[in-house]
């Protein structure tokens, strides 16, 4: 999906202004517009809302001097304790025992702004100037408040929804590590990142997207490491979306990366804060979206999606083996099916003779070719798991375990498929599991169907021409001006301490020139 640009079109641009206006009704811009009555304010929060049955409006006099207020606020999004203590009571009862009280009843001019610096005893306090202002805040759980004579709104922060509570990632568990991840609360987000990184440079700039949705997105940098230039583009790229709504952070991945006609992202998501904040120190920026658990981190690297937070903790030795496994098992889950059907159907000298013979006869019985075979049980293992990725946790187990041993033996006992063919398909399903990426790891698995074709047409002369197409493509993706392969292609050697060999700790003294930080050095050994 391309992002979408705003049309210059004048008449294009009403269209737009209406379709972001709060109802039908407000076609009038002169509606927005508040009034010093407040009998008239609070008319127009009834006509937007209505129809809706959780939107609350309360009106009540202030204290003995009889001025009308109200509030309007959204029931379930706001904490009813800080309405009824901090507001309600402190505006209705407490101001008539106040000192100055005797001065509001003869100086009303001055009631507006001692409601806010003297009666409302919450630590967040804004004004609202016009009605779709006042109504945007409303809608994300602030308290409206209106004071007859004042065509102002006190906004409250009074937000208090239900929230899932901090618990451990669901996709990027580790051994060794934290045990949090992010939730779908955008605040316990930047709390999380605020909380593992107390540098003040550490920027959170918050935007709304979407013109219905209003969903709140903030990006995260670090000033004096991130480039102003990656920021400028992601604040570019942010700015230029213009879409109804946008409810998760995958909505929003597909609007700003680079490439869409390819399977590898090109934007890391996470939902472990500490790999957030790992990259934020390599000069990265973080991209949060209200109302989803996963951070997107750009730029992002081929790489990178080999890499686990788990890495960082143990020692480099161990970290750089697992690595290399799971370097190989990239290789295992794309191409072992196609090197399979290419040397069984079309170059079996290559075979030991004993083993060729062994193969030979377990597809005696096998009606299909080769490639038929392949794409068959392939396709099945993809059915399974799919299916155990969206049934309840204890029953997709079971039904990925019984159904592969069923099926796979039912298969080989009806000569449908051969006992190697079996040995490969699983093969390439636990090596594909090894990557640590699911995103990366889906995109890599669905190369090999394309890959399996092109041995079954041209044997490993196919083989060969789709690892070549497949290296052209990943070295013509970028990511945010990053160049997806690097530091492989173009080669920096700095940069290769932290791809398949994880270097000793203390020979990784500066940052990742990919990213061009502005301070280099993370380290200081001297």
């Amino acid at each position: 999906m391309k992002i979408i640009k705003r049309d210059k079109n004048p008449k294009n641009k009403e269209l737009i202004e209406e379709r972001q206006a709060p109802s039908p009704k407000s076609e009038d811009r002169g509606s927005l517009q508040l009034s010093k009555n407040i009998d008239e304010n609070y008319e127009k929060f009834q006509n937007f809302l209505q129809e809706s049955t959780d939107a609350v409006f309360r009106k009540f006099k202030l204290g003995r001097i009889g001025i009308d207020c109200a509030l309007v606020y959204i029931d379930g999004l706001v904490n009813t304790d800080i309405i009824h203590n901090s507001i309600l009571k402190p505006m209705m009862y407490d101001i008539s025992e106040l000192e100055e009280f005797e001065e509001l009843k003869s100086n009303p001019d001055i009631i507006y702004d001692f409601v806010i610096n003297h009666v409302v005893s919450v630590a967040e306090v804004k004004e609202a100037e016009t009605l779709d202002e006042a109504m945007l805040l409303v809608m994300s759980g602030e308290v409206a408040l209106m004071v007859n004579g004042f065509d102002k709104i006190i906004i409250v922060n009074a937000r208090g929804w239900p929230a899932r509570g901090i618990s451990d990632p669901e996709t990027e568990n580790v051994i060794r590590g934290a045990k949090e991840g992010f939730t779908e609360t955008l605040r316990t987000n930047t709390a999380l990142l605020r909380r593992k990184c107390k540098d003040p440079n550490m920027v959170v700039k918050t935007i709304r997207l979407g013109r219905r949705s209003k969903t709140d997105v903030a990006y995260v940098f670090i000033k004096g490491i991130t480039n102003p230039m990656l920021i400028e583009e992601v604040e570019e790229r942010l700015n230029k979306v213009d879409i109804d709504k946008i409810v998760d952070s995958g909505e929003l991945e597909q609007l700003i990366q680079d490439n869409s006609m390819t399977l590898l992202p090109q934007v890391q998501v996470t939902e472990r804060p500490d790999k957030a904040i790992s990259n934020l120190m390599e000069g990265r920026v973080v991209i949060l979206v209200d109302n989803s658990p996963f951070a997107l981190i750009v730029p992002a690297t081929f790489s990178q999606f080999f890499q686990s937070p788990e890495d960082y903790n143990e020692r480099w030795m161990l970290s750089s083996f697992i690595r290399i496994i799971r370097w190989i098992a990239s290789f295992i889950a794309v191409f072992t099916p196609a090197v399979y059907i290419a040397v069984v159907t079309y170059h079996p000298g290559l075979i030991p003779t004993k083993l060729a013979l062994s193969i030979a006869a377990t597809r005696a019985g096998v009606p299909f070719p080769s490639i038929v075979e392949a794409l068959l049980m392939e396709t099945t293992i993809e059915l399974l798991r799919e299916s155990g990725a969206r049934l309840p946790k204890a029953i997709g187990q079971t039904i990925g375990i019984v159904g592969g041993l069923i099926i796979g033996d039912a298969a080989v006992r009806a000569s449908l498929t051969s006992p190697i063919m079996v040995i490969v398909v699983a093969l390439t399903a636990i090596a594909s599991f090894v990557i640590p990426t699911y995103s990366a790891a889906i995109g890599l698995r669905t190369m090999r169907f394309p890959l399996m074709v092109l041995a079954g047409l041209l044997g490993l002369y196919g083989v060969i021409i789709g690892f070549i197409i497949i290296n052209i493509h990943l070295s013509s993706l970028k990511s945010f001006g990053v160049n997806y392969m690097v530091p492989q292609a173009p080669v920096i050697f700095q940069d290769l301490k932290d791809i398949v060999i994880r270097s000793p700790k203390t020979t990784m003294r500066k940052r990742p020139v990919q990213t061009h930080p502005i301070d280099m050095i993370r380290m200081d050994m001297d």
